[in-house]
């Protein structure tokens, strides 16, 4: 007969925030590729691609850099997210997050597969909304009592 072991509760540990930025850019960033390469399937499409048109715009190197920059910033905020200090990383995720939130509601203007379109967008401002939280309630740590009472900290006198 076996015996029963004891029920446990797993641990829940905490998730830092720069591992919490990372990980939402690196979501960010899948949903707004797949919504780009699931958009390939979408009638039209290729045909309009090999015409040398994207949407509105002509296929050049200008549309291609633009392109490329607009994938590579998420790309590089999640290396950015977890290396760069505190301070800076905040205000940075802020700043990015921010700019993207307006760049992911352009890119279902004018389409007509609306529900495709609208999950893609919907589901990218749901993670710029998690970044831009965990941005924005970045804990803080109050100075240390030995800190203020250190010897090399130096009165101010008037």
């Amino acid at each position: 007969m076996r015996t029963r072991q004891p029920a446990t509760t797993l641990e829940d540990q905490p998730v830092p925030v720069r591992v919490k930025l990372a990980a939402a850019w690196t979501s960010f960033m899948f949903l707004y590729a797949y919504v780009d390469i699931l958009n390939f399937f979408t009638p039209g499409v290729i045909k309009d691609i090999l015409d040398g048109r994207v949407f509105e715009f002509d296929l050049s190197q200008t549309f291609s850099t633009t392109a490329l920059t607009l994938m590579a910033v998420p790309i590089l905020m999640v290396v950015l997210s977890t290396t760069l200090p505190a301070r800076t990383n905040r205000i940075t995720n802020l700043v990015v997050a921010s700019v993207y939130v307006p760049v992911s509601a352009f890119n279902a203007v004018g389409e007509s597969w609306t529900y495709f379109y609208g999950l893609g967008v919907v589901l990218e401002l749901i993670v710029l909304a998690l970044i831009l939280r965990y941005a924005w309630t970045w804990p803080r740590t109050a100075p240390s009592a030995t800190m203020a009472t250190s010897p090399e900290r130096v009165a101010v006198h008037e």
